[in-house]
């Protein structure tokens, strides 16, 4: 009888997290398939990209890590890369501490599992009161990370059976990038944060050059959104 109840709780909460990461699964299936076959294209067996996007799971990042992993043995610049690419979780799992509560050993999946379109349904989403939270959010956060796994692993597939030449298709991060930079462009009322990103990026291209501009303008990217982050939001801007 207990088992049974907590299979119904299961349910219940599946069913109620499903239909709000539908919007996520075409997304997040395109975006897989393309990075599954940007690694395979780099050199990669099928099984690596697979392998990131299960361990690592921050898409941006991945992306980034097939360029770190094929250049030279730089342990601190990488770590250093990583931190300033995701620290924005760092905002969000504070924001977060407070849902977390009660949640059990899900909280220790939440935590790692996070990702924007995660954090953005489990932070906004109106949850049924006989919706088990930790579980809806536990949900969430899986389908996710199926999706973008599942999209990965049919990219690298393909990628490991198609013998033409896949070379120029690095553009897809680029492209990627220049996406979501006009989608945040797009919803804010306020462009500061994107003319923080843009002018960051132009004076540390003019000081350290092509090939070492990108640690520095992450770094000062951060502490600007730090220091003018209440100011943004009270102007409607975004972060």
């Amino acid at each position: 009888m207990q088992t049974e109840t907590k299979s119904t709780i299961r349910r219940r909460a599946f069913s109620a997290a499903f239909p709000r990461t539908i919007p996520i699964l075409a997304g997040f299936l395109f975006l897989g398939i393309s990075y599954g076959l940007y690694a395979t294209a780099a050199g990669f067996a099928f099984w690596y990209p697979i392998l990131m996007a299960v361990a690592i799971f921050g898409g941006s990042l991945e992306f980034v890590a097939v360029e770190m992993m094929l250049g030279v043995f730089a342990p601190v610049q990488t770590f250093v890369m990583a931190l300033m690419i995701q620290a924005r979780h760092l905002f969000y799992g504070i924001s977060m501490l407070e849902k977390y509560k009660g949640t059990g050993w899900k909280k220790i999946y939440l935590i790692y599992g996070m990702c924007d379109e995660s954090f953005s349904i489990n932070c906004s989403a109106d949850i049924p009161e006989d919706v088990d939270k930790g579980w809806f959010m536990f949900f969430v956060t899986l389908l996710n990370q199926l999706y973008w796994v599942a999209g990965t692993a049919v990219g690298a597939v393909l990628g490991s059976l198609i013998t033409f030449d896949l070379d120029g298709l690095e553009f897809v991060m680029t492209a990627m990038f220049v996406v979501i930079f006009l989608d945040q462009w797009l919803k804010e009322k306020k462009h500061y944060t994107g003319v923080i990103g843009l002018a960051a990026s132009a004076v540390c291209l003019l000081i350290f050059g092509a090939d070492s501009f990108m640690i520095p303008t992450m770094m000062c990217i951060l502490v600007l959104l730090t220091v003018f982050r209440k100011p943004i939001e009270q102007a409607g801007g975004l972060l």
